[in-house]
């Protein structure tokens, strides 16, 4: 049985006078009271925003909603209500009481006028879920919310920062690198990476999205060097991953050698898949070797692709047909001549190198195109002439 809760104004009044409430938010509780004996619900809702994202409201915000914001969230807008539903349920010590109280909401929110915030409050209960170990109920509720996103015309920013950022931890829980990859980045694309997450929470995503790109079946991953979050890792004790990542970008089986004493000793997780990673950093070395050619050389005898991937000329074809199983080359393989003729290779991101390797070759068609124009210029004047 609920026990009786005071009128809303009598509750904010007993509270301002606690000596328990922190002198900083007082401001907000004043703020509350005005507000809503005038029924100005738009500026409750942001002065409410406003308090729940102050870390000292931690331990009110379960109360504040359970003796005020219950008194009158119809009138609020759903999606603001579904957001300040969600951070209480956050405070929760318990991820059963959490998932108890978002329950009440579900069917609530479940209607046609009400699906973002029927998003966003299922994907959260989805979360503590997870954390619980109920990891079948968490893909029930990504895949559900997954048809109701891929029938709005457009959604919130949040809604979708939720549905990635949870779908992400799921795929991190089943140890698919590749979904982990894919639902992160779209994560970070819904939110502002200084105001949403701390120093310690960049690092972290950073960490995880660099072992995912390196074990994941992803052979460009440039998106991810460009983004800040990767500079999160830079004199950290995650540093090594940073660094591995721009080695295999760039084909770097040296660079990449160099860095094993600190795989072994810093990222043993990574060093459980070293085989894994060596044939990856052969393949993007080949990926490599093509890439720095003309498109007119590409015709690749096995003996310089072993010297350049850095495998036994035994093996190449293996590599050669891996790599075009990965859809990272297409070309043919012709074992009488032990050659192989590249004609298409995956674009990439390019780091400084690269494009210095582009901008020669560029150079070098430029001159090309300009000597053939002098030669038909000086085969044949007359068709130069100026009319």
């Amino acid at each position: 049985m609920e026990l009786d809760r005071p009128e809303p104004q009598v509750y904010l009044a007993q509270a301002l006078s606690s000596p328990q409430l922190p002198q900083e938010l007082k401001p907000f509780y004043q703020a509350f009271e005005r507000f809503y004996s005038n029924r100005l619900w738009y500026q409750l809702t942001a002065t409410l925003e406003s308090f729940f994202s102050v870390p000292s409201s931690a331990p009110f915000r379960i109360d504040l909603y359970e003796s005020f914001i219950k008194d009158f969230q119809s009138k609020l807008d759903q999606l603001k209500l579904a957001g300040i539903v969600v951070t209480v349920a956050r405070t929760y010590s318990e991820g059963t009481a959490a998932v108890s109280f978002l329950d009440s909401f579900i069917s609530k929110f479940d209607s046609a006028s009400t699906l973002e915030p029927f998003v966003l409050v299922t994907m959260e209960r989805a979360h503590f879920k997870l954390l619980l170990g109920e990891a079948e109920e968490t893909k029930e509720a990504m895949d559900r919310c997954e048809k109701v996103l891929n029938g709005l015309d457009s959604v919130e920013l949040g809604v979708h920062a939720s549905f990635y950022r949870v779908s992400g931890d799921y795929w991190k829980a089943k140890a698919e690198f590749a979904d982990y990859y894919k639902n992160s980045l779209l994560y970070l694309a819904c939110i502002n990476l200084d105001k949403d997450l701390t120093q310690e929470e960049r690092t972290s995503r950073a960490h995880d999205l660099g072992i995912s790109a390196l074990l994941g079946t992803i052979y460009n991953f440039g998106e991810l060097l460009m983004h800040p979050i990767l500079d999160s890792l830079t004199g950290t004790e995650f540093e090594v991953v940073r660094n591995l990542l721009f080695a295999f970008n760039s084909g770097d089986i040296a660079r990449f050698e160099s860095l094993i004493p600190e795989i072994a000793s810093k990222e043993p997780f990574l060093q459980q898949h070293f085989p894994f990673l060596r044939e990856k950093i052969c393949l993007l070395a080949l990926i490599e070797s093509v890439f720095k050619r003309p498109t007119q050389d590409r015709k690749l005898p096995f003996a310089i692709i072993s010297k350049e991937a850095q495998v036994p000329v035994e093996e190449v074809e293996h590599l050669v047909m891996k790599a075009l199983a990965l859809k990272l080359i297409k070309g043919t393989i012709d074992q009488p001549t032990s050659t192989v003729t590249i004609s298409w290779v995956q674009p990439r991101v390019l780091d400084r190198k690269q494009i210095e390797t582009l901008k020669e070759r560029l150079e070098g068609w430029g001159d090309k195109v300009q000597a053939v124009a002098m030669h038909a210029r000086s085969q044949a004047p007359s068709l130069f002439v100026a009319q």
